[in-house]
């Protein structure tokens, strides 16, 4: 008996030793049928995804980058000014007496740096002794108290060059900083009397941010633009690509059921000639052994008639045989036996492959139209056939019942089972029956869906509207 169905929005998942619903055709309009995968909406979707993370992507790049070059060229150009001021201003008002830690020289160099080097440019000046000493600092604070010096400012020293980079404002030496960056930049100078000392500025970071942003700007202009270019050519190709591969698609969907057919044609022919030719001939054949029969034992010879009939037995058993085959070969028609009768001899062909099948159909399920009851057959057939190939022994229930404006077929085994995840990657191309059941799902707009397990047995089910809209039943 068919498990009670899954929600529909179950999830296509194995839980422990049981199993849920896969759906391996998902119910469409069967006015657009759209092949599996190549749904244009889904490679539209799929594309305008790519984008947006390239978009991410870049903008992040972007982002980067335009910070890293903005601090490098910040730095460069702050080297500059420094050099400038050392030059021009510093180095020529030094004196022996600030080297020496006089505050008079002191107060004379803070005259000179708040009258030309202090301002939105620079916002903070130091001059050190190579012992750690601040000698000079716009903030008195500062000014005698020692400080270890880090590895850069020794560096500086000892191979005179100017150094500039981005501050770190948790040091001991910048207590008196505001904000949470700066650009700190030193170079050496030295006095009249050849002693060297330590310059150093700390310049605003603001201009650094302004810098990124013009260069975000542009990196995200020209990357932006250059896609939308690159969308805006390539999408005629891809759309020229996607209706080719729908138009393959279709093609193939119709070459296997023109294959289908062409098997069903041959079915048909080699049927007549069974049914017209050899099996004829054995019922003939039957009826001359039974004369003979009766024609011995009216001689008297009873030896002879029983062994005709044995003969006549026989024959009559392997036309049984045959005739039992021809149903299988070529069951009777669909448009002229109707689905219930059709489905009957389904299972009655199955049943002499070692297989019980029940066959139940609610009683408000007919009549449906003959484009769905064919769609219904092929199901019901290829699901039968699976149970035969791979379950027997084993008990079949076919059901067929409606629910709401769909009908469901049920067709269930208990059977070994087998791995969904199988037929779900594989989509059993290998398998042209199975195959062919999913193209027709799919151009049909029904869903079809399966729940197997290894030993728990399989379960098909079809889903398809009842009717559509003006759609006369048969």
């Amino acid at each position: 008996m068919v498990p009670d169905p899954a929600p529909r929005s179950s999830p296509s998942t194995l839980d422990g030793d049981g199993a849920a619903w896969r759906v391996l055709v998902a119910a469409s309009d069967a006015d657009a049928p759209t092949p599996p995968g190549l749904s244009t909406r889904a490679v539209v979707l799929r594309l305008a995804a790519g984008l947006v993370a390239v978009l991410v992507i870049v903008g992040l790049l972007a982002t980067f980058a335009a910070q890293w070059l903005a601090e490098r060229e910040a730095v460069n150009d702050a080297a500059g000014v420094t050099d400038v001021l050392a030059d021009a201003v510093i180095q020529p008002a030094l004196t022996s007496a600030l080297a020496d830690g006089e505050a008079d020289a002191a107060e004379a160099m803070d005259d000179l740096v708040r009258t030309h080097v202090l301002g939105d440019d620079v916002v903070r000046v130091k001059i050190w002794s190579p012992g750690g000493t601040v000698l000079y600092a716009d903030e008195p604070h500062l000014i005698g108290r020692t400080f270890e010096l880090d590895e850069a400012q020794r560096q500086a020293l000892a191979d005179p060059a100017t150094h500039a980079a981005v501050s770190d404002l948790s040091e001991a030496e910048n207590e008196f900083e505001s904000g949470t960056r700066l650009l700190e930049v030193y170079r050496p100078v030295w006095t009249p009397d050849g002693r060297e000392l330590l310059f150093e500025v700390y310049l605003p970071y603001d201009p650094v941010a302004a810098r990124s942003a013009d260069l975000w700007r542009g990196f995200a202009g020209v990357t932006t633009s250059s896609l939308l270019l690159l969308v805006a050519l390539t999408a005629p190709i891809v759309w020229g690509l996607l209706r080719r591969l729908r138009g393959e698609e279709r093609r193939r969907t119709t070459l296997l059921e023109h294959v289908v057919d062409a098997s069903d044609a041959e079915r048909r022919r080699i049927a007549g000639t069974l049914h017209d030719g050899p099996v004829q001939e054995l019922v003939a054949t039957s009826f001359a052994a039974e004369v003979a029969a009766d024609t011995a034992g009216r001689r008297g010879d009873a030896a002879s008639a029983t062994a005709l009939r044995d003969v006549g037995n026989a024959v009559r058993g392997n036309i049984r045989v045959l005739r039992s085959l021809l149903m299988d070969i070529y069951p009777p028609s669909l448009r002229a036996a109707g689905l219930r009768h059709a489905l009957h001899d389904l299972a009655a062909t199955a049943r002499t492959r070692g297989v019980a099948v029940e066959v139940t159909l609610d009683g408000d399920v007919l009549p449906i139209s003959e484009a769905r009851e064919q769609l219904i057959y092929r199901v019901v057939q290829e699901t039968l056939r699976n149970a035969v190939a791979h379950a027997a022994p084993c008990t079949v229930s076919v059901r067929l019942r409606r629910d709401g404006g769909d009908i469901l077929v049920d067709v269930g085994d208990d059977g070994p089972g087998f791995d969904a995840d199988a037929v779900a990657r594989s989509r059993p191309d290998g398998h042209l029956g199975t195959q062919v059941l999913l193209d027709l799902c799919a151009r049909a707009g029904a869903e079809l869906s399966l729940r197997t397990a290894p030993g728990a047995g399989v379960d098909w089910r079809l889903r398809v509207r009842a009717a559509d809209p003006g759609e006369e039943p048969r």
